[in-house]
Formats: C-alpha cells, sequence, structure tokens
C-alpha cells in the first residue's frame, strides 16, 4: 500500500520529470539534424554524469552508490535504455518534438499490463480511464505525423514506436530494480552504458560541434541527467501504473517548445489531442488511486 506522502511525491516528481524530458527532447531536435544520433548519445549520457555525482554527493551516497550486487540488472536495464534512447532520437530527427512525443506516450499504455505481469499491481478504474483518454488524445495528434509525407517521418514514426515499446519495459524494470538499487546508482550506470555505445559510433563519422550545436547537447545532457534522477525517484515512490498518465502532460510542454523554438503549431485535431491528454493527467490528480 503506498502511503498519500509517497503517492504525491511520486506525482510531482513525474511531473517534473515529463518538463525536464521534454526539455530534453527540444534541445536533441535542435541538433539532430546535423549530429549523428551516436555522437548525440555519447555528449547527452556523458555530461549526465555530472549532475548524477553531484546528486550523489549531495546525498552522501559517493562513492558507496557505485556499488551493486545486482549488475546483471545493470546491464540489462542500460543495454535497453540506450536502444531507447537512440530510438527516441532518431525520431525527434525526423518529426517535431510534439509528434514525437506522441507516439512515446504510447510507452505509458503499454506499461500497464506489463505492470500487472510483472509487478502484479492492481489496475484502478480510475487509473485505466485516464490512460485511455491519454491514449485517445495521443491518437488525434498523431494523425498530422502519419500523413507527413516522405520517408523521413515514416522512419520518424516507426522509431518512435520502437521506442515506445522498449521503454515500456525500461520502466517496469526500473521498478524492480529501486527494491534494492538507489535512483542514483540507476542512473550513474545507464549514463556509462549508454555514452559507452555512443562512443563506438565514433569511427562511423561524427561532425565538428559549433558553439550552438554543443550548447544543444551540453544541455541535452545535463537536463536529461537530472530528468533521469527525478524519473527514478518518482518510479521507487509510487506504483508504475498509478504514474503512468502523469507523462502526458509533457506534451503540453512539447507544444510549447515546437511554438517557442521552431516555430510549428498544430492543427485543430492537435490541440483536441493536448486537451484530452491533459484531461487525463486531471482524472488522476483530482480523483487519486480511487
Amino acid at each position: 500500500m503506498v502511503s498519500r506522502k509517497d503517492f504525491i511525491e511520486g506525482v510531482g516528481l513525474r511531473l517534473l520529470a515529463a518538463f525536464l524530458m521534454t526539455a530534453m527532447s527540444a534541445a536533441v531536435h535542435g541538433a539532430a539534424d546535423v549530429v549523428p544520433i551516436g555522437q548525440i548519445m555519447f555528449w547527452r549520457s556523458a555530461l549526465a554524469l555530472v549532475p548524477i555525482c553531484l546528486y550523489m554527493i549531495w546525498r552522501s551516497e559517493f562513492p558507496r552508490a557505485l556499488r551493486t550486487k545486482r549488475p546483471g540488472l545493470h546491464v540489462t536495464r542500460s543495454a535497453f535504455g540506450a536502444l531507447s534512447m537512440a530510438m527516441s532520437f532518431l525520431s525527434l530527427a525526423y518529426l517535431p518534438v510534439a509528434n514525437a512525443q506522441a507516439i512515446a506516450y504510447l510507452a505509458p499504455v503499454l506499461v500497464l499490463p506489463l505492470a500487472g505481469v510483472m509487478l502484479k499491481e492492481k489496475l484502478s478504474h480510475t487509473v485505466f480511464l485516464a490512460v485511455v483518454v491519454g491514449f485517445a488524445g495521443v491518437v488525434l495528434l498523431l494523425w498530422d505525423a502519419l500523413e507527413m509525407p516522405g520517408d523521413g517521418a515514416v522512419i520518424g514514426v516507426i522509431a518512435g514506436l520502437a521506442y515506445a515499446f522498449t521503454m515500456a519495459f525500461v520502466r517496469v524494470h526500473t521498478k524492480t530494480m529501486t527494491l534494492t538499487e538507489s535512483a542514483s546508482t540507476i542512473a550513474f550506470y545507464f549514463a556509462i552504458v549508454a555514452a559507452l555505445i555512443g562512443l563506438a559510433t565514433a569511427p562511423f563519422g561524427w561532425v565538428t560541434l559549433d558553439l550552438p550545436l554543443f550548447g544543444w547537447l551540453a544541455f541535452a545532457g545535463l537536463i536529461g541527467g537530472i530528468g533521469h534522477i527525478v524519473s527514478n525517484e518518482a518510479t521507487a515512490r509510487a506504483p508504475v501504473s498509478t504514474l503512468a498518465p502523469f507523462d502526458f502532460t509533457g506534451l503540453v510542454w512539447a507544444l510549447g517548445f515546437d511554438l517557442v523554438l521552431f516555430s510549428v503549431l498544430p492543427g485543430a485535431l492537435g490541440l483536441l489531442g493536448v486537451f484530452a491528454i491533459t484531461f487525463a493527467a486531471l482524472i488522476v490528480t483530482v480523483k487519486g488511486r480511487a
């Protein structure tokens, strides 16, 4: 049974994580036209180690948190996480931030059956209704992406779907790990593995970074590292199925970033989708876990 305090903290942290990870996605989108995916992965993961290590020091966990009795779980989680990251970045290279995020938000829907089977979590009627409403909003926003002409949009959609499937597994896997591993430990080893995988792509052609490009990547790395810690802390406090609908709020931020940074606006269906997704989060906020 989750306490009210853990529930409130978990939801608050998930909302913050949604904003941070959407800001990271906007930064990746800003660089992805020029910088290869592997190079983005390296800088995103390597620079994320800075806030992760500072967080360990602040919590007096460094270097104790680097020790783990379950290295196999970290390898599995990090490998799937790196694959998920690559698919997310590939989607962001070909689609606007809001459309890429919309596809990504299929992950919370896919989390529900996984959480029920793997974690034996009981899904309340409120949570189920919220996710159904949120998923309907995602479908509305997806409409524009699926109608985009050219091979690029198709690649972006396929990559986004691959991200949704892999991230659903990663979320549930992370929940099982939080029983014995701290959020900072999980984030640290993921950053190490993802950075090494990204570095391995250097022989296939990296580009020289000018100051604006490095600024996008540095921002993505630092904000992504903070967002990763916050997300793991949220998962440690509340059931995966309870937190899932709140991920949809990141779509509102994605629309804002598209407008302010990239001058992209959704159509009427897109705006209706945003309303449905926001309403889904409000259902759980007001009703709790009834």
